[in-house]
């Protein structure tokens, strides 16, 4: 009988944090959710920021349920989390202030700002990176237009899966994946860029050295290694994106395949060995972002399942409290392709009330105005399936790749109804699963780490002996193409 080995996730997502320990056996892996907890933004006078040291709480809560069910025989832990966002740390090692939160009103205009000091065009041929006001590069121009002070004491930036790691094991790094999320890193030299840094003015010198997914930072630290009970327990950073690991753990065995990684976001998009950088990338406003073995991802950043998460806290503060599966049952049961919007639209960023702003896009736009949650909801997800056609139509023209199915992974896909819609709006066969795609991927990524794998091929091929996946076949019908008519004239309107 082979050994099993025991590891331990932290994945963490905008609504959610979760712990799973993985138990696996070299060629199989099973999964067991020991801990889970909100990560909501948390509202203060100076804006939207993260409490990451109630993070870390809940981290050294599952490190000590881990130590637990492992009878204290944990080989690894590592986390991953959403892009983007980072803190600072001082110069005795201390955090300096709250981490903001990237759905934050600071990065108003700063893509604007940016662009006037450095023509767009130069920043995507060094970055490749898709421009959203949440990057990196305008958080921390927004903090030195205003004079922060952390930024001005600030020794080190890290990004929170790094921070995290940070808190657990003392070592600060920046892992390859969530750097590429920055929009400050040069794609081609996989390191960050002095030059456009120093045209807009910020800080190279708090960058650390960039490591590669699956590098073992090293022990826990002394006293928390004590207090949760895990003496020989190493902390490794996988991928530490959440997306670089949901897409090592796309098990696809073709090149032919696109991925989705379905969430709060929606990261649809297909590997590639090297970045791709042209003019229609650009304006495609496509991103490159890292992968596992240091390949790349083609991708572009969808809206996703916020739309939907955001009409429902909306309900609930009205006192209409509906589940996830009552939503989708409503919205399969309305009619379809009444109503559409670009999911992507800036009023959808963080808006006080989602149905209303859906309302008003319609409005805008000329499309029928939904009054009833049910039209509202398939409104969000006709939308949504129409936006992933419109992205992989491009990632085709720009890739010159026949894109013949989709791979579908993350807790999206247990919305049945939108991998449907997806097939229908699409024209192909939807492959969904597994649902715990980033946490799977982090896993195998410290299997990997640990000598257990070899390569990111031998990750795939775990994934597929270990989870089941579920078709959803295209159903033919013309009233899709005369809907993405229709919706196409949105997007060029919005662009």
């Amino acid at each position: 009988m082979p050994k099993t080995l025991n590891l331990l996730a932290f994945d963490l997502g905008a609504e959610s944090g979760r712990a799973l320990l993985g138990r696996f056996s070299g060629s199989r892996l099973s999964l067991e959710e020991i801990h889970r907890f909100p990560t909501g933004p948390v509202h203060l006078p100076d804006g939207l920021h993260w409490d990451v040291l109630d993070f870390f709480q809940e981290l050294k809560h599952g490190l000590a349920l881990a130590a637990q069910r492992s009878a204290g025989n944990l080989a690894s832990a590592g986390v991953d989390t959403w892009g983007v966002d980072y803190g600072l740390i001082g110069r005795q090692g201390e955090l300096l202030g709250v981490p903001f939160h990237y759905r934050d009103r600071q990065t108003e205009g700063m893509i604007e700002l940016a662009c006037a000091r450095v023509p767009k065009e130069e920043i995507f041929a060094i970055t490749g990176g898709q421009f959203q006001r949440f990057n990196t590069l305008y958080q921390l121009l927004a903090m030195k237009q205003r004079g922060s002070a952390s930024l001005r004491s600030a020794e080190t930036l890290l990004f929170t899966p790094n921070l995290l790691d940070y808190l657990f094991t003392g070592q600060k790094l920046t892992e390859f994946t969530i750097s590429s999320t920055s929009q400050m890193l040069d794609i081609e030299k996989r390191s960050w860029s002095g030059r456009l840094l120093k045209a807009l003015d910020l800080p190279e010198a708090i960058l650390t050295d960039i490591v590669p997914a699956g590098t073992v930072v090293g022990p826990l630290r002394k006293p928390i290694a004590r207090e949760v009970g895990l003496e020989r327990t190493q902390w490794i950073t996988p991928a530490a994106h959440d997306t670089g690991s949901a897409v090592a753990a796309v098990p696809a065995q073709r090149d032919d395949v696109a991925f989705i990684s379905s969430g709060t976001w929606s990261l649809v998009g297909i590997q590639t060995p090297v970045p791709i950088v042209t003019p229609e990338v650009m304006r495609y406003n496509f991103a490159n972002e890292g992968c596992v073995g240091n390949s790349f991802r083609l991708l572009r950043n969808v809206s996703g399942l916020w739309l939907i998460q955001q009409c429902r806290r909306s309900w609930e503060q009205d006192g209409k409290s509906m589940s996830y599966e009552q939503i989708s049952q409503m919205a399969a049961e309305a009619a379809p392709l009444v109503s559409l919007v670009d999911p992507d639209a800036e009023c959808f960023l963080n808006p006080a009330d989602m149905p209303e702003a859906i309302r008003q896009q319609c409005k805008l736009v000329g499309e029928p105005v939904p009054s009833e949650p049910a039209a509202v909801i398939r409104c969000a997800l006709d939308s949504l399936a129409l936006k992933y056609r419109w992205i992989i139509e491009h990632l085709e023209q720009t890739s010159g790749r026949r894109l013949s199915a989709i791979h579908a992974v993350g807790g999206g896909i247990k919305n049945h109804l939108l991998c449907q819609l997806t097939a229908d709006a699409t024209g192909r066969p939807v492959i969904a699963g597994p649902v715990e795609a980033s946490a799977i991927g982090n896993l195998l990524v410290q299997a990997m780490a640990l000598g257990e794998l070899s390569s990111p091929a031998e990750i795939r091929q775990v994934v597929k002996n270990s989870f089941p996946t579920v078709t959803y076949e295209p159903r033919e019908t013309p009233m899709w193409d005369e809907a993405y008519g229709r919706f196409l004239k949105i997007v060029e309107r919005g662009r």
